[in-house]
């Protein structure tokens, strides 16, 4: 564990966990806490922050956020990892016109498999 530390925190890991007190700096659970680094390869104090194991999922997973709920925080580690990414708050279901004409799911050219007899 040590070696890991220094190799890829540069000796810095549990500095931050103490410095956040072992908790999610973005809802303040103690489960499952993570060192995040706000910019790669960069392991510094300013540039490391402590979250928890969902949270971390989320700014490195999340493909766009739908809501406006998400806290100024976690949408601001978002951004530094996803920075030509955009945040959606609504999605558009009204189809373009004109819509285009329905078919059946089951239609064997549509599928591109042979017809079945």
């Amino acid at each position: 564990m040590k070696r890991h530390d220094e190799e890829y925190f540069a000796g810095l890991r549990e500095k931050v966990l103490k410095r956040d007190e072992h908790a999610c700096r973005v809802c303040g659970t103690m489960i499952h806490i993570l060192v995040h680094h706000r910019i790669l390869g960069v392991s510094t104090m300013k540039t490391m922050i402590s979250l928890c194991r969902k949270h971390h999922m989320q700014v490195h997973k999340t493909v766009f956020f739908e809501d406006r709920t998400t806290s100024d925080l976690l949408r601001t580690l978002w951004r530094e990892w996803h920075p030509l990414s955009t945040e959606q708050y609504a999605l558009d279901y009204t189809a373009p016109l004109p819509c285009p004409e329905s078919m059946s799911l089951f239609d064997p050219e549509v599928l591109s498999l042979p017809a079945q007899r």
